[in-house]
C-alpha cells in the first residue's frame, strides 16, 4: 500500500510512476484504490493495462471487499494499494473493519504500507512523523519511506539518517519536479480519458519514480496478503442486459460493480447520450451513470434521439439516474452561466449550477419503493458527491439516509413509475 500522512503528498505520483516502471519491467500489476475515488482508478488503469478497484472497508462487506480483491488479483504478479486521504482518516475511531480508513485494508490483508512524506520545509522531523505511524495500529506495518519533495543532497541526507535511526528504510527520494505532475485530479474535473499525451505523462513519472527510488527493494517489500476470501459476496446484477450510458458526461461508475453484474451472467452495452444514441432496444434496465452532464447540458438537450428513446423505454422497463444521470432524468438543469437546459422529465427533479453546495459524504440507504438496487425496506450503502443546488424535487423519494454518523438525512431520491434515482453513488448493500 502506498500512504501518507495526508492528502496531497505525493501517494498518486508515486502510485502511477511505480505502476508503469513495474509494468515496463514485464510483470502483471494489478492497482487497487482505497475508498469511493472514481478519479485515480481511470489513471491507475492507464498506467497498469488493468482495471483498477475501489476497496472502501465502510461501504463494503469485508465478503464483498473479498471478493473484489481475489478476482481483480487473480493472474497479476503484484498488487499496489492507493490509499486514501491520511492513512488512518476515516469516519470512526479506529477499529476493525469498517472505519473508513485505508488502515482498514492494510490491516486486514497484512500488506505493508510504504509512506510517502512530503519534507519540504522539514528534514529530521519527518523521522518523528514516521514514528508515530508505527504500532499506531495493530497490523499496520510501515515497511519504508518514500521522501517527496525534497531538496538538496544534505537535506535528503539528513532526513534519511534520521528515518533510518528509527528503524525505517527510505525506499527513494523524489525531488521537486514540477514537469512530471498531472493536472489536479481529486474530485475535480480532470479524468484519465480527458488528460492530453497521457502515456508521455505516465513514462516521465516512471522514469522520474526509477530515477529517484529502488523500485527494486519497493516490490521486495511485497507479500502475500491474508483476507479471507472464502464466503466472497457475490453481485446482484440490475438485470440481464443493461444499457449503460458511457461517455464525456457519464464516466462514473464503479468497476467494481461492472466486475460483479458480469460475474453474475449479466451483459452490459453501451451507448453515448452525447452521441445521441439510443440505449439498446433489447435491454432489461437503463443506467445512467454519474458524470458532469452539467458541462454538456446543451448538447444533452438537443439529443432528440436520445431523450425520445429513453423516454420510451421508461414506459415499460426501468431506468435508474446516479448523481449526474438522476440531474438528466430530471426536468431541467441550470448551468453554471445561470442557463436552464430540458432533460428528460421523467423526473420532476431542477437542478442548478448557478448557485453551487457541495454535498460530501458516506450515505447508508434504506429503500422506500422497489427499484434496481433492491426491494423497498433493503438497505444499501453509498457515497454522495456533488455540487447542485436542488431548485424542485416533486416525486415520491426513493430513500430515507443517514450518513456515517449516523444522522438522520432528508429522504432523497425521487420514484416516478420505473424511473428512479438519487444523487447516492451505489456500492454495495
Amino acid at each position: 500500500m502506498i500512504a501518507a500522512p495526508r492528502s496531497g503528498a505525493g501517494k498518486t505520483t508515486v502510485t502511477l510512476g511505480l505502476l508503469r516502471a513495474i509494468k515496463r519491467r514485464g510483470l502483471s500489476v494489478q492497482p487497487f484504490k482505497a475508498g469511493p475515488d472514481y478519479i485515480d482508478p481511470a489513471f491507475h488503469r492507464a498506467a497498469s493495462g488493468r482495471p483498477s478497484f475501489n476497496i472502501d472497508s465502510w461501504t463494503m462487506s469485508r465478503e464483498r471487499a473479498a471478493g473484489v480483491l481475489a478476482r481483480g488479483s487473480h493472474g497479476a504478479d503484484l498488487v499496489i494499494v492507493e490509499a486514501l486521504m491520511g492513512l488512518f482518516d476515516g469516519v470512526m475511531s479506529l477499529g476493525q473493519w469498517g472505519t473508513g480508513t485505508s488502515a482498514d485494508l492494510a490491516a486486514a490483508t497484512g500488506w505493508p504500507v510504504v509512506l510517502v512524506l512530503d519534507v519540504s520545509g522539514q528534514s529530521q522531523t519527518a523521522a518523528a512523523t514516521a514514528r508515530g505511524f508505527q504500532g499506531f495500529r495493530d497490523g499496520v506495518e510501515i515497511a519504508g519511506v518514500i521522501l517527496n519533495r525534497a531538496g538538496s543532497e544534505r537535506h535528503i541526507r539528513l532526513a534519511t539518517a534520521a528515518l533510518e535511526a528509527s528503524g525505517l528504510p527510505v525506499l527513494g527520494a523524489l525531488p521537486r519536479n514540477t514537469g512530471v505532475v498531472l493536472p489536479e485530479r481529486h474530485l475535480g474535473l480532470i479524468q484519465a480519458e480527458e488528460t492530453s499525451g497521457l502515456e508521455d505523462r505516465l513514462d516521465a513519472l516512471a522514469t522520474f519514480v526509477e530515477a529517484h527510488a529502488d523500485v527494486a527493494a519497493l516490490i521486495g517489500k511485497a507479500r502475500q496478503g491474508h483476507f479471507e476470501t472464502a464466503g466472497a459476496a457475490r453481485a446482484i446484477a440490475p438485470g440481464q442486459r443493461i444499457a449503460l450510458a458511457r461517455d464525456a458526461a457519464f464516466s462514473f461508475v464503479y468497476p467494481h460493480l461492472l466486475e460483479g453484474w458480469r460475474q453474475a451472467g449479466a451483459e452490459i452495452v453501451t451507448f453515448s447520450p452525447l452521441a445521441d444514441e439510443p440505449p439498446d432496444q433489447y435491454a432489461d434496465c437503463v443506467w445512467l451513470p454519474g458524470g458532469y452532464p452539467e458541462l454538456y447540458a446543451g448538447q444533452l438537450a438537443a439529443a432528440d434521439t436520445f431523450k425520445s428513446a429513453i423516454r420510451t423505454f421508461a414506459e415499460s422497463r426501468p431506468v435508474h439516474g446516479e448523481c449526474g444521470g438522476y440531474m438528466t432524468l430530471g426536468a431541467g438543469l441550470v448551468d453554471a452561466e445561470g442557463r436552464r437546459h430540458e432533460m428528460l422529465g421523467l423526473l420532476g427533479l431542477e437542478t442548478s449550477f448557478a448557485s453551487r453546495k457541495m454535498q460530501l459524504g458516506y450515505r447508508r440507504a434504506e429503500l422506500l419503493a422497489d427499484c434496481v438496487l433492491g426491494r423497498a425496506g433493503s438497505t444499501v450503502r453509498g457515497h454522495e458527491f456533488h455540487y447542485a443546488t436542488i431548485l424542485a424535487s416533486p416525486d415520491a423519494a426513493l430513500v430515507r439516509m443517514e450518513n456515517a454518523d449516523g444522522e438522520r438525512l432528508e429522504a432523497g431520491g425521487s420514484v416516478r413509475g420505473r424511473v428512479t434515482g438519487s444523487f447516492f453513488h451505489y456500492i454495495d448493500s
